[in-house]
Formats: structure tokens, sequence, C-alpha cells
């Protein structure tokens, strides 16, 4: 009785496990290439519920969005010789499932693939060109030369290439020593020659400074004597006149002036005999010998 009634759930299961292995669902994200033992069949690229033939029959899904592959850092040598270490990535979408299937059966060895194509990609197209090129405007025209070059390679693996770009670019690291060092040694002289430069205009400012103070002093001293000399004709000429008027008076002044020069000082004493030049128009006053002692 238990076998009569074990042998249709048997049956249930079965059909049920049969059912469940049949039907399959292919996402909006994903696109589903059926094998049968191992051979492709059909590609399913609409989303929704499907079937295939249960045990014999498998699927494989494959991501139909946008999908981005950061390429290993590798040196390349640019047409001058110059070595420098380039990272790039790329963006691809799987278009072709079946092609991609038979070229490189999943996403890690279309990685190895791609990896391959992006470095000759890089060797044909900076090798083409010299380094100062990678940093000018010309760089965008090298990036449609390496998009072009890797999408048209990715073809063959049934994806299509969207956009590949460099990320960075630099120099190795003894490559950046030395010619930081280099760098160093052309600032240096280039600070020597700017010192020297600027050693040789102070000299040259003080030199003219020095010349025109000379200048300026010769042309005072020259004024100076020139006007000393206009005065002491003037004053000549003046005493000359003041002579022809009264010439005793004149001589009497003279004599004050020179006496006044001679003694100076507002407490000068002479003591001596009213005698000599100085005293000659005292001589006439009977008073003058008393008052000058």
């Amino acid at each position: 009785m238990r076998k009569v009634i074990l042998a249709p759930v048997l049956l249930a299961v079965a059909i049920l496990a049969g059912l469940i292995s049949t039907a399959f669902t292919v996402r909006e994200t994903e696109q589903v290439l059926v094998l049968q033992f191992g051979d492709p069949q059909r590609v399913i690229t609409d989303p929704g519920l499907h079937f295939k033939i249960p045990f014999i029959q498998n699927i494989r899904r494959f991501d139909r969005r946008v999908l981005d592959y950061d390429a290993n850092s590798r040196e390349i040598p640019t047409q001058d010789q110059k070595q420098v270490v380039v990272d790039a990535f790329a963006r691809y979408r799987i278009i072709n499932p079946l092609l991609f299937y038979q070229a490189v059966n999943n996403e890690v060895r279309l990685q190895q693939r791609l990896d391959t194509v992006i470095d000759n990609a890089l060797r044909d197209v900076l090798g083409d060109v010299e380094l100062e090129a990678v940093l000018t405007p010309k760089r965008g025209d090298l990036m449609a030369q390496f998009t072009q070059k890797v999408a048209g390679q990715g073809q063959e693996f049934g994806i299509r290439v969207i956009d590949v770009r460099i990320k960075r670019i630099d120099l190795p690291e003894e490559n950046s020593q030395a010619i930081f060092r280099r760098m160093q040694t052309q600032r240096e002289q280039e600070a020597r020659k700017f010192r020297a430069e600027g050693e040789k205009e102070s000299r040259r400012i003080r030199a003219e400074a020095d010349k025109q103070q000379r200048v300026i002093l010769a042309t005072a001293r020259q004024e100076a004597e020139i006007l000393r000399g206009e005065g002491d004709a003037n004053a000549q000429s003046i005493y000359n006149e003041a002579y022809g008027k009264d010439r005793e008076f004149f001589d009497f002044w003279r004599s004050m002036q020179a006496l006044e020069r001679g003694l100076g000082g507002g407490n000068t004493r002479y003591v001596g005999p009213p005698t000599g030049d100085f005293f000659r128009y005292f001589g006439n006053d009977a008073n003058g010998a008393s008052r000058a002692r």
C-alpha cells in the first residue's frame, strides 16, 4: 500500500524537478547563451521566462551592461626613447555572446586578451610620438587613435569597446630622480646666472651713481667759484665806489673792520700803547689815548 502511494509522489517530484530545470528567467541586464552538451544552440536577449531541454541543455549568462576594465601598469617607450609608465582603462559591452563564448569563453580570459590588445595599441600610438606630444593638446588625437585600435581588435571577441583612456602617465622612478636632479642643476645654474647679472647691474648702477655724484659736485663747485668771483667783483666795485666818494671815511671803516676781525670776541682786551695803524684815527682826540687804555 505504501509503495502504491509513494510511486505517484516520486513521479510528481520528478515532474516538478524537470519543470524547474526546464524554465529559466532572463533579466533585463543580461543575455543568455543556451548550450547543448557544450555546443551553442541559441542566444536569448529578450528578458522574461524561457525554457530549455532539461538535463541536456544548460545556459551561460553574460552581462549586457557597460563593463570597466583597469589595465595593468606598463612601461612604454616613446619615439625619443623615453620610458613612461602608463595606466589605462577600457569600457566595453558584450554585444555578441556567441562570439564572446567562442573567442574567450569568460570575462577573466577576455581581460587577459584585452590587456595584450591595450599594450600593443599603446606601443603603436606612443611609439610614434615624442614624450612632449603626450603633454600637449595633441594628446586628444592620440587617445582617439588608441581607442580606434583597441575597438577594432575588440570586435574579434564579440565586444564593443566604448572608450579607452589613459589615467596616468609617469616617468619610471629612476628616470624621475635623474630628471629631478637635472632640473635642480639647471635651476641652480639659472640662479647663479641671475645673481651674476644682478651683481653686474648693481656695480654698473653704483658706478653710474658715483659718476653723477662727481659731476654734480664738480658742477656745484664750479658754480660756487663763479658766484664767489662775481660776488668779490661786486664787492670790490662797491668798495671802489665808496672809496671814490669819501676816501677818509672808507679808510676809517676798513680800519674798524680789520680791528674787529683782529680782536674778535666780546671780552677781548688790549693792553699796550695806542700806536699803530689801528689807532691813527684816535690821535687827533686829546682824550683818545685815555679811552684806548
